[in-house]
């Protein structure tokens, strides 16, 4: 990957249960599976408080998920959201994922609330929309590909201007593009199959008490390498877009 003065800026909108945080935090997660180097990135812990730089400071940014809800307009979060739709007016390449996928559809005009099926955990198969097949960070991949998620919220309404790239159970909206820099996944591009895992033993009494079999989830966790892919090819876009002569794009 092709140095650049930028960096990407990963927001830091939560932590990761309390079992898996001796692997560190999200931005770790993302970093790593965005194959970005220490030195390549900068992370805002917006959720402890951390203020948001001036966003031309970066080739891209990358909000991270949440326990948080976005409908309930925390004080952190509605500025996080504010910065994002000043950015993405501005052109700044975005990707938000799982919470930040919710806040950017909010930011930018669209609607956020309750997944009608409750909450959803494992890994789950996303189905691409038309559409995808001309969007750059989608184009190339499966028409079905495995992914790992963990939510109770979702998009129930894009913004103006965008447009759906993909779907999930109950869930037509799973992942979406707007305009032409912004992008939000539902899933969870940043999860290996042992995060998955680790989600799923933490939240096991949970989804029990919900009327959900923690052992058949965790049978039916596996890889997910295309959804990884996604997370990839935005690191590549973005420090493509902020450093054009004599790249080729985004990685497939």
């Amino acid at each position: 990957m092709q140095s650049t003065s930028r960096p990407v800026l990963i927001i830091a909108a939560g932590r990761p249960v309390q079992e898996l945080r001796r692997h560190g935090g999200f931005d770790r997660w993302i970093r790593v599976a965005a194959g970005l180097r220490r030195d390549e990135v900068e992370v805002a812990d917006v959720e402890s408080g951390e203020s948001l730089p001036d966003h031309d400071r970066y080739c891209g940014a990358i909000v991270s998920g949440s326990a948080a809800m976005v409908t309930d307009r925390l004080d952190w979060s509605e500025r996080t959201a504010g910065w994002l739709k000043e950015a993405a007016h501005a052109g700044l390449p975005l990707l938000g994922i799982c919470y930040g996928h919710q806040l950017l559809a909010h930011a930018l005009g669209g609607e956020a609330g309750d997944n009608p099926d409750g909450r959803c955990m494992g890994t789950i198969e996303v189905e691409l929309h038309a559409a995808a097949a001309r969007d750059r960070l989608f184009s190339g991949l499966p028409q079905r590909f495995a992914a790992h998620a963990t939510h109770m919220q979702i998009a129930l309404r894009l913004p103006d201007e965008a447009v759906a790239l993909a779907q999930a159970t109950h869930d037509p909206f799973h992942a979406f593009r707007w305009r032409d820099n912004a992008w939000g996944v539902q899933f969870h591009p940043e999860f290996s199959a042992a995060h998955m895992r680790g989600y799923l033993r933490a939240r096991a009494d949970v989804l029990r008490a919900e009327g959900q079999d923690p052992q058949a989830l965790l049978r039916a966790v596996r890889p997910a390498p295309v959804a990884r892919r996604v997370l990839r090819r935005f690191a590549r876009l973005a420090r493509t877009l902020a450093d054009p002569p004599g790249t080729n794009g985004v990685d497939r």
